[in-house]
């Protein structure tokens, strides 16, 4: 491919349209607009399907790349975003805020190299420098066609090779995150929401699934209680009797000693973005200084974080120490409860939570009434049982993500220099070169 190549030589593009609100959410194809796509690029698992009208030409699958030509709002970093459909989702249509790359021809392993060529830290610059528009920013179709593609050397070919082999590596660990996820969350709901080993012993038969020693320590019969019917011989308590709820808060800003130190800070913002509830690291950091404006301090690993404000409900277990602004409510499990047991019940209680949330400009739970929402508490013995199960998944959980951590950083500098394709590329593996 001659060096003079433009993205506008290799595809053209098919722009989404408008869809009615109504059918969001009927069985159909995954609506796949800007929430589909991660900033700077990459598929987001957040759509919704649709059960109107999907046009041929409006229409993605698995393999397909789609394009942001525009953002949400007037940050630069959604344009020119690009997303190519992942092999778990069968069908999709494009949304009025997405475009569809169409190719001339079907060159071999070309849509893999844009797609990456796409991802670099030159193309984000090339869009960021060529945004339009004040509320909403824009990149216009000419100057997204107009971006020069360089040809796809031997250099160039094997690093969109490794580069396919670590987002699929990075994929594989998310479905395995997603099973290990579900299995725990499972669990908990079973024998501490649905009581399901009590309701099978009050019926004389044997818990499924379950060996002998741990359906041993489940009752037979319930008991009523202010939660209604819990197992007989547990008890109720609020949570603020079971672990050490506390809050936090945020250091001047304007006094730079209080910031850029070794001690962690997190938002709900930070919490936002995680695609499981873990929190390996952190925007912001503060200094010791800073750390001795939060009356928190820092707080220790394996603590449970809550956002209490705008919104409430984000959840997170810390794998690190971390001190905590006013957003957020964070549990310390040194008391009755351990920490995955109070994550996942938070997660199943959170309508509760919520309705004990009050505020005018917007909704937060203060730590007073969060403290004293009712928990059901089993006998220790069930408790060690049932982190003895649940700890393993998120010990592998947590391997992965810190795993896809660093395969996302080795993707990171192997995007910088598919530019420049430099990289060696040992003799005695050719690379397989495709004409473009």
């Amino acid at each position: 491919m001659a060096a003079s190549k433009t993205i506008g030589d290799c595809v053209s593009l098919q722009r989404g349209t408008t869809y009615k609100g109504n059918l969001v959410g009927k069985p159909g194809p995954a609506l796949l607009g800007l929430g589909s796509i991660h900033p700077g690029g990459g598929f987001r698992a957040d759509y919704k399907t649709y059960g109107g009208e999907c046009p041929e030409k409006l229409m993605l699958y698995p393999g397909d790349l789609f394009v942001s030509l525009k953002g949400a709002t007037k940050d630069s970093e959604m344009i020119g975003s690009i997303a190519r459909v992942p092999p778990s989702v069968s069908s999709g249509r494009l949304t009025q805020d997405t475009v569809k790359l169409v190719f001339h021809e079907p060159y071999h392993n070309l849509s893999a190299f844009l797609y990456w060529l796409l991802r670099t830290p030159h193309y984000r610059k090339y869009c960021a420098g060529r945004a339009t528009g004040s509320a909403v920013v824009a990149l216009s179709r000419k100057d997204f066609l107009s971006y020069p593609v360089p040809p796809l050397s031997a250099g160039r070919a094997c690093i969109v090779r490794l580069l396919e082999d670590i987002e699929s590596k990075i994929e594989l660990n998310r479905r395995t995150n997603e099973s290990l996820e579900s299995m725990a969350r499972a669990t908990f709901k079973s024998w501490f929401v649905d009581f399901d080993p009590v309701r099978a012993k009050a019926e004389g038969r044997q818990p499924c699934g379950m060996d002998t020693e741990t359906a041993a320590i489940f009752p037979d019969s319930f008991r009523d209680s202010a939660l209604s019917k819990i197992p007989n011989g547990w008890t109720v308590s609020p949570i603020g009797d079971l672990v050490n709820a506390v809050g936090g808060s945020t250091p001047s800003t304007e006094e730079p000693s209080f910031w850029g130190g070794d001690s962690n800070f997190c938002t709900p913002k930070d919490m936002a973005s995680l695609r499981f509830p873990v929190l390996l690291d952190t925007e912001r950091r503060v200094t010791d200084a800073g750390l001795e404006r939060i009356s928190s301090g820092l707080l220790p690993q394996g603590t449970v974080l809550l956002s209490s404000r705008a919104p409430i409900g984000y959840l997170a277990v810390t794998e690190i120490p971390v001190s905590v602004n006013q957003g957020i409510i964070a549990m310390i499990c040194d008391r009755r409860l351990p920490n995955l047991y109070v994550l996942h019940w938070a997660r199943e209680n959170m309508e509760t939570i919520l309705a004990q949330a009050n505020g005018t400009t917007f909704l937060e739970i203060s730590k007073r009434n969060f403290r004293t929402i009712k928990v059901v508490v089993p006998p220790e013995l069930l408790l060690v049982k049932f982190m003895d199960t649940v700890r393993p998944l998120h010990g592998h959980l947590v391997s992965n993500l810190m795993e896809s951590e660093s395969l996302a950083d080795i993707r990171d500098t192997l995007l910088s220099k598919l530019i420049s394709g430099e990289i060696r590329v040992p003799t005695s593996h050719p690379v397989e070169v495709a004409a473009l």
